[in-house]
């Protein structure tokens, strides 16, 4: 399956020895046209001149990184947060971004009310939804690994981020990221029911046996236990022909090795078992 045009490569894959100005020519000195950006790295370059780089490159933003968290942050950072989740709005615009990713965060601070944690998400989407479809950029949800519920979101799985787009309607999708949801027994069925116009992104990674750490020590592809053919066979199937992201968190592995040599495995690995 190989289309090295729908290739993109999240900035996180090499953020530690890589700056954005850096990933950006790095990722085209390979013939990858397609990036996603984190906002710290973005604020370390600056908007004007990242916008220069992309388009000297010829590279589109599959995805930025991110708004929120949406809660768990207390009362008192609350409106600072709703602040700077307009800006991520803005960045997303500007840059052209095909989606903002939504970072729901920790439950609040001394609850155990996971429900609340849930129908908290949707109300602050909601709240954020006018100006991003007034700005024109589309708000995604990635369901996150239950192991995440407490710490990083209440959404965990597919259903649950379809059941969210739906009550919110126009505006709003879901990413599928492999590392996250490979798992889920039910996961061809529901997105079979979010169908190709709800689906945002598509992220991929290896699930390693065993995990040292949860968050990051994700695999390059190929070399765990996720069957990512088949789960890219069901997306194609219902028409899903975006972006294929890859996105690897991995404290102990990749991210100490040179980004020029990640890069290249990247490719390869995306030929071979993507």
């Amino acid at each position: 399956m190989d289309d090295i045009t729908r290739l993109s490569i999240n900035q996180a894959t090499t953020m530690i020895r890589w700056n954005l100005r850096e990933a950006i020519q790095g990722y085209a000195r390979h013939g990858v046209r397609q990036i996603a950006i984190w906002r710290n790295k973005l604020a370390e370059c600056g908007l004007a001149e990242a916008k220069r780089l992309l388009r000297d490159e010829g590279m589109r933003v599959t995805g930025l990184n991110r708004a929120g968290p949406l809660f768990g942050v207390g009362a008192e950072l609350a409106a600072t947060s709703m602040d700077d989740d307009r800006r991520a709005i803005d960045d997303a615009a500007e840059l052209g971004a095909e989606c903002l990713l939504v970072f729901p965060g920790s439950m609040t601070p001394g609850s155990k009310d996971l429900v609340r944690a849930r129908s908290m998400v949707l109300e602050r989407i909601g709240t954020l939804l006018p100006e991003a479809r007034k700005a024109g950029v589309m708000l995604a949800i990635e369901p996150l690994h239950p192991m995440c519920a407490a710490d990083r979101s209440p959404i965990n799985t597919v259903a649950q981020g379809v059941q969210l787009c739906e009550a919110l309607g126009e505006g709003v999708g879901i990413v599928i990221d492999i590392y996250h949801v490979w798992w889920d027994p039910d996961l061809r069925n529901q997105m079979e029911r979010a169908r190709a116009n709800r689906i945002l992104g598509f992220h991929v990674s290896d699930w390693l046996v065993p995990t040292q750490d949860m968050l990051q020590d994700r695999g390059m592809m190929g070399d765990g236990v996720i069957d990512i053919r088949t789960i890219r066979g069901w997306l194609e199937d219902i028409g899903y022909r975006g972006a294929i992201e890859v996105e690897i968190f991995s404290t102990r592995n990749w991210w100490r090795r040179d980004p020029e040599d990640v890069v290249r495995i990247c490719l390869e690995r995306f030929r071979s078992s993507v």
